[in-house]
């Protein structure tokens, strides 16, 4: 079914037949159940799943958070299960941007200083961090709160900070849990555009978990996960956003109560 590490190369990712056990023998939770699937270069994925069903558990061993209890992950044909040290801080580094619920700012940094810490840690000179910075601040409107430091800030200001930094290495993969999550509409649909633009002009590979069908409607494919498993897919195709959105909504209410918690 899947290809030699050789031929993985031309997948962005590859998760292959993997599990994650939580808890001591005694009391064990598979929270994936020997999950598969595969996701091109340029593509944006969003995955969707109740409470428990295991999709932040998937994005944590793809993004190195967690590791995997068996089974393999590829990523630019890389086993990226078997990397440890300093070769797993330089793919973090080099291959992932990451934007994560919680925020992960650095307390005592400025949001133009978290924002830069991304970009310095690639050695980019002090004109360009900043062309960049001012560019990013543009597209996420937060000119404004640059200087600011992140207790000085809305859930919604840090979540665009978030996404700043992680947008602006151009990284290969990049991980999104609930992006949108504190934005408001007027805000996530420009993070959502940007990610967009991100995804067809750069051809940058989204992965995305979202609880929001509206969010979800902006990626080419999104992937149901039900107890550790893939329950459906469904691909966008040449369907208008709005059409995608309408079946995004029919496999929700498909589920029933397991995704009340999706919307």
């Amino acid at each position: 079914m899947f290809r030699t590490d050789k031929e993985n190369a031309g997948a962005a990712l590859l998760v292959d037949k993997i599990e994650k056990y939580y808890g001591s023998r005694s009391s064990l939770t598979k929270a994936i159940d020997n999950l598969s699937f595969e996701v091109d270069k340029g593509e944006f994925v969003a995955i969707m799943g109740a409470s428990g069903s295991g999709k932040t558990t998937l994005l944590n061993v793809i993004s190195t958070i967690d590791r995997v209890t068996s089974g393999h992950i590829y990523v630019g044909g890389e086993d990226i299960t078997k990397l440890k040290g300093n070769q797993l801080n330089k793919f973090r580094r080099e291959e992932l941007g990451f934007i994560f619920q919680d925020f992960n700012l650095l307390d005592t940094l400025t949001a133009y200083e978290n924002i830069a810490l991304a970009l310095s840690i690639q050695n980019a000179n002090a004109s360009e961090i900043e062309e960049k910075i001012k560019k990013v601040a543009d597209e996420l409107d937060i000119k404004d709160i640059l200087k600011k430091y992140p207790y000085q800030m809305s859930g919604g200001q840090k979540q665009r900070v978030a996404s700043a930094r992680a947008i602006i290495t151009d990284p290969k993969l990049i991980l999104a849990d609930e992006p949108t999550g504190a934005l408001d509409s007027k805000s996530a649909k420009m993070l959502l555009e940007k990610f967009n633009h991100l995804n067809e002009e750069l051809s940058a590979t989204i992965l995305m978990v979202t609880h929001d069908a509206f969010t979800a409607s902006y990626a080419q494919r999104v992937v149901f996960i039900k107890d550790g498993k893939i329950f459906k897919e469904i691909h966008k195709g040449n369907d208008s956003r709005k059409e995608f959105f309408d079946k995004i909504i029919d496999v929700v209410t498909l589920l029933g109560g397991d995704l009340n918690d999706a919307l």
